[in-house]
Order: structure tokens, then sequence, then C-alpha cells
């Protein structure tokens, strides 16, 4: 299914949307640091290009991703994952619930997942619902955004940043396109909800989780809070530039 997706990534409404994907992934990448990046999905496309983490991989079913796997079962071990970035890939499976699980495991605690998902609640969405397609992106189970941060709330993730964008017709034709594209600037003003996709940053979060004192600072502390307070250690607190009454 991601390949039929790269497909009509080719079409004229795809390549547009494209652009503007492209965009905010070169834009929100570039500021998040770590070891290790992952992208899941649509290996044509790279979303990735502008992170500055060094090993960072493409995974899907087929070439030319660079780590062939079930997207369900991710070959990587808890809490590896810096960074991973989910471009269209929860509309495109039978369980995006396992999805995410998988997504949650892997990603390291602070660590950030990046979604870009098409909005049922727009244009694009009325095509879909309307236009009955049998291929991508029409044939895709579109989520709703207040229910993607639902389940990603739920899984421990905190979204932490994310956008609306594709606001103009979704026309076939590229004349058509760009004889609309100051839909752009005016749905983000009147309709911000609108956008026929949407982008979301959240951080994985560990409940309970708190910084450790090692022991021998602990004992430290503890050591000076028993510690007897002498006539000395009196007179050092005692300010020394005090005047006589």
């Amino acid at each position: 299914m991601s390949t039929s997706l790269a497909h009509w990534f080719d079409t004229p409404l795809g390549h547009y949307l494209l652009s503007r994907e492209q965009a905010y992934f070169d834009q929100t990448v570039a500021d998040i640091f770590g070891f290790h990046a992952l992208q899941v999905g649509l290996p044509t496309c790279p979303f990735l290009a502008q992170s500055r983490i060094v090993s960072r991989w493409t995974l899907d079913y087929e070439r030319p991703a660079d780590v062939l796997a079930d997207p369900h079962a991710l070959p990587f071990a808890e809490n590896e994952i810096d960074l991973l970035v989910l471009p269209h890939a929860l509309e495109f499976t039978d369980d995006p619930h396992r999805l995410l699980r998988e997504a949650y495991r892997v990603v390291r605690p602070e660590g950030q997942i990046v979604i870009a998902g098409f909005n049922p609640f727009s244009l694009f969405g009325a095509r879909r619902y309307f236009g009955r397609g049998t291929t991508p992106p029409w044939n895709g189970n579109f989520i709703a955004l207040y229910r993607l941060k639902d389940w990603l709330s739920l899984l421990g993730f905190d979204v932490v940043g994310g956008r609306l964008d594709g606001y103009v017709p979704p026309f076939a034709r590229e004349p058509w396109l760009n004889r609309f594209a100051w839909f752009e600037k005016a749905g983000d003003r009147w309709w911000p909800i609108g956008g026929g996709v949407y982008f979301l940053r959240a951080t994985k979060k560990v409940l309970g989780m708190r910084v450790i004192t090692p022991a021998r600072e602990l004992r430290e502390r503890r050591e000076e809070a028993l510690a007897p307070v002498g006539p000395g250690r009196v007179r050092e607190s005692l300010p020394t530039n005090r005047k006589a009454a």
C-alpha cells in the first residue's frame, strides 16, 4: 500500500501536497537530536533528509526501504529510537493501535514521534466520502485528529506541536491547483481545522519516572544534615560586616 501511495504522490495533487509535507518535516526533524531515527513507510520520500541524527533508516515491507520488516513488529529493542516518523502509515494499516503501541515501545523516554495524516474533516475527507475511491489515498482509513490525540495520550505520549496544511481543494489538474493556491492562507485563517493533512509531534513520557540520586551523594547529604553544629560553625554562619549596635 505504501508503494501505491507513493505513486499517487507523483500525480499533480499528490506532488502539490508532498512538497508541503516535505517542508514541514524538513523544518521539524532538524531540531530533534539523538542517535537513531526511523521512518516507517514511504521510503521514496526523504522525510528524514534534514535530520541531524547520523543513524537513520526507512522501514517498509519492500525495497527501496533500508529495513524490510512488518511495521507492526519493529525489529528494534525497547527505548532504542530517538525519532520516529510515521508519514500516513496509520491510514493504511488494519491495526493502527498496534502500530502506535510498537512506536511507543521502541521510542526512548523523551524521544519524539512525528505523524502526518489525512484529515477526514476537510475537502480531502469530503472527496474520499463522496468519491468512494478504491485507490490511494481515497481508500485509506482517515483518522480524526481528536481521536489520534486521545490514542497518543492513552499510550503515554505528550503532544507538543503540530499544524494543519493543504487547504486547497483536491483538484486533479495542476492549473486548478495553482488557481486556488490562495486557499492556503485563507483556510489557515478562516477555517483552521479544515486542512487536508495534519501533522502531530509528540514526546514519549514515562509515568512515575524520576531522576535517581546516586547513593554516595545521598549519604553525603545525610551526613552533612546530621552533623552537629559547633561554636566554630556558628561563627562562620554569622555575617562578618555587621555593624555594632
